[in-house]
């Protein structure tokens, strides 16, 4: 590795050291201790084939509880991942189209190809890399959420499909305590006013409930100068509990609007970033009073025109079902079902260049008509129809357990997975002249009498019509074998991926021609393996190691290159992982370290550019996760080094072998910590992250940032609580992607404070 060695070999020495104490202390009580922060002794279920306790387990996995969430003031589920060491979530799109993967395995498509977003352990989509609608823009957080489990690396590869860097799983109350709440959130220094309402119980012996959700709007956190946030959630569920098991029944509806960010115009000097006076790139959203609609083709000819300032508009429903039974003498089967109709609408406006001075005229808004001198750019708009991201998956699941005769247990898993998923989009992209401004801006002209249209962007390149339908088969067996302190456990699964359907580029971006349809019908399979061993020292320090390799198969992103028809091989994406590390707890402090080394394979094709790429990846470090309790106080902090290269190229690219992937920092850190005194508790998180390069020829520098985010609670009774908190309290600019010729960039969102009263009963 060739980061220095000094500051990995410090942090992992700083925690043997620490953990070699524990060698000389008496055994706690079984159990999670009231001041393990990491609950290592808690049964986690994502990543495992039957439920097994951190402390068992070969695997690397993080829990965070609700009231945990709630404190981090996170703004959307993706940034909710921020605070997982190991995890890099790239989290400045909004409430969805983020970024995100784990431990130097590379972004470089967009959306989470290697990590899987799931809710209850099912996936919310099968691929995570679908062009404009990723598997964050289907979940929300709110008072319905229990807690999340996330899995790095590890047995991912083998208990899901497309997940071999790991599985991001949100978990739902059922209503096992009785009662509810409700709460008011307003916004202080931006316009949002949020309801949110749960309440769970019982409603007869042995039958439970649970029903909660959320409404919002407002302008969100962004300027706008429009209503960009507008809708909400409900979930609910029944659960029908029996002697031998238990059966539930789920529902979810979402229907909501938010402002997507995308990257605005910067100046890049000698390889660094600067902005474009009038516009932050922290608040500005270039969504506007002044938009004309935006008319686009459908997949019919026909002209459609939309509002621009509806933003990300998402639409689900998704019934489920999950069930568990033991039939005698060891036998156990579970199945978990569950179908989604998903669609909507994503529109966000791009910087298609950083802009000239000049001299337009006002072609929208309260100046039209009137001469404008000053800085124009291209805005071009990315108007695509979520026409279908439907999907049916099952995963059912049949074990037994043979107790031997020296005391040992062994356990067999046979499961099926199964999942039908559905994708049906619609692209067209107008260019327009926009005003360079962040204050509810107007389109301009120049010689042109439409207001503000330049033409189809690109030239013309991306109005295109899918309909694909993506299935995937994946038998898997699990063997895990305890004796004593010991715990081994082997997988394998055989994923096979059969796709169909039609993909189409629109003539000249006025009309799409049967004579150009490519028609896709192939077929991939790949056998993945897990292995992992665990060994408890004493019960408060385990040692852990792990090998494994997993598979991505490709999605859309791989149309319009080369042919898919069968005649030729289809492209898929590898990883391989082994890590290792160990885990301990003295008193009030826990620690969880893990070494890693992964290697990954895959091939992208960019649409825009129409070009394809063929890379291999290399990533080492080690995540550290440490938790200290004592009385009123605790603290919670992670720690992850990378060092990240790209290991080969296709012909013609060997220039970057050896370089850093883009956007790859080498130290990313979280911080957390609370105090509670008398009714009330204050607390702050801070979240950093070194600089990384923007591309991977090395010539832009993103700059390394942290942000603080802050709360203070009140209770004014036992019922009624008060919090005030703070998002990036210091208002940090945070890059967290360039263009590759430095026109655009995108950040994090500025700060924004928000109250909240709430009501428990």
């Amino acid at each position: 590795m060739t980061f220095p060695c000094t500051r990995m070999g410090a942090a992992v020495s700083l925690a043997l050291l620490q953990m070699s104490g524990a060698f000389a202390q008496e055994a706690p009580a079984q159990g999670a201790p009231a001041d393990d922060g990491l609950q290592l002794n808690r049964v986690v279920v994502t990543g495992t084939a039957g439920g097994t306790s951190k402390m068992k387990s070969s695997v690397s996995v993080s829990t965070l509880e609700a009231d945990t969430i709630a404190q981090a003031v996170p703004t959307s589920a993706a940034d909710v991942l921020r605070s997982v060491p190991g995890v890099r979530s790239e989290s400045s799109g909004g409430e969805s189209n983020a970024n995100m993967t784990v431990r130097g395995v590379p972004i470089s498509a967009g959306g989470s190809r290697y990590v899987q977003m799931q809710e209850d352990g099912l996936p919310l989509l099968q691929s995570g890399d679908f062009n404009f609608v990723t598997p964050d823009a289907y979940v929300r957080i709110d008072g319905g959420l229990s807690h999340l489990e996330v899995v790095r690396g590890g047995s991912a590869s083998t208990l899901a499909t497309n997940a071999p860097g790991g599985i991001i799983n949100f978990i739902g109350k059922t209503g096992e305590q009785e009662g509810g709440s409700v709460g008011l959130t307003q916004g202080l220094d931006y316009d949002s006013t949020r309801i949110d309402a749960d309440y769970g119980g019982t409603v007869a012996p042995r039958t439970r409930f649970f029903v909660g959700g959320f409404y919002r709007n407002g302008e969100g956190v962004r300027k706008t100068g429009v209503t960009s946030e507008k809708g909400g959630q409900l979930r609910a569920n029944i659960t029908r509990e029996f002697d031998n098991g238990y059966v539930r029944l789920s529902f979810k509806h979402l229907d909501d609007r938010t402002p997507t960010a995308l990257p605005v115009p910067v100046r890049v000097q000698n390889g660094h970033i600067s902005t474009v006076d009038g516009i932050d790139p922290r608040t500005v959203s270039f969504y506007s009073p002044n938009w004309v609609p935006d008319i686009s083709l459908d997949k019919d000819n026909r002209q459609v025109a939309h509002d621009v300032n509806d933003g990300m508009r998402v639409r689900s429903n998704a019934f489920g079902l999950e069930a568990q039974f033991e039939l005698g003498d060891g036998w156990t089967v579970s199945e978990r079902l569950r179908k989604s109709n998903n669609s909507g609408r994503f529109i966000g406006v791009f910087a298609g260049n950083n802009g000239a001075d000049g001299n337009f005229v006002f072609a929208t808004g309260p100046r039209s008509g009137q001469a404008y001198s000053g800085r124009a750019f291209a805005a071009v708009v990315f108007n695509t129809s979520i026409d279908d991201a439907g999907s049916i998956v099952s995963d059912t699941k049949l074990a037994r357990t043979f107790r031997l005769a020296d005391g040992a247990r062994l356990t067999g898993t046979a499961g099926l997975y199964l999942a039908n998923q559905d994708l049906g989009l619609t692209w067209n992209f107008n260019e327009y002249l926009m005003q360079a401004s962040g204050d509810e801006p107007a389109l301009l002209r120049t010689a042109s009498s439409t207001p503000g249209l330049v033409g189809p962007a690109f030239g013309g390149c991306c109005s295109r019509a899918v309909d694909m339908r993506y299935k995937y088969r994946a038998p898997y067996v699990n063997l895990g074998y305890e004796v004593g302190a010991l715990n081994l456990d082997a997988s394998v699964r055989h994923d096979r991926q059969s796709v169909d359907g039609s993909a189409n580029i629109a003539t000249g971006a006025t009309r799409y021609d049967p004579a150009t349809v490519q028609r896709v019908d192939y077929d991939l399979s790949h056998n993945s393996y897990s292995a992992g061993a665990n060994y408890r020292v004493s019960s408060a320090l385990a040692v852990f190691g792990r090998a494994s390799e997993g598979i991505a198969f490709n999605a859309d992103r791989i149309l319009f290159g080369a042919p898919l028809d069968g005649s030729t091989p289809v492209s898929i994406n590898t990883v391989r992982q082994l890590e290792g590390g160990v885990k301990w707890r003295s008193g009030g402090l826990s620690a969880f370290v893990t070494l890693f080394h992964a290697k990954t394979r895959e091939s992208n094709y960019e649409v825009t550019t129409q070009t394809s790429t063929a890379n291999s990846y290399d990533a080492k470090g080690v995540e550290l996760e440490t938790a200290w309790r004592s009385g009123a106080f605790q603290v919670n902090g992670g720690l992850t080094l990378t060092d990240a290269r790209i290991s080969a190229t296709a012909p013609g690219g060997e220039a970057v072998i050896g370089n850093t992937p883009r956007r790859q920092a080498r130290a990313v850190y979280q911080l957390a910590s609370t105090y509670t005194f008398g009714k009330a508790m204050a607390g702050a998180s801070l979240v950093g992250t070194g600089k990384s390069w923007a591309d991977d020829q090395h010539t832009i520098v993103m700059p390394a940032y942290r942000t603080v985010s802050a709360f203070v609670n009140y209770n004014v009774t036992e019922r009624i609580l008060v919090a005030l908190s703070a998002n990036n309290l210091f208002n940090e600019t945070g890059y967290t992607e360039v263009e590759g010729d430095g026109h655009a960039a995108r950040s994090i969102s500025g700060r924004s404070i928000k109250v909240t009263v709430k009501y428990a009963f």
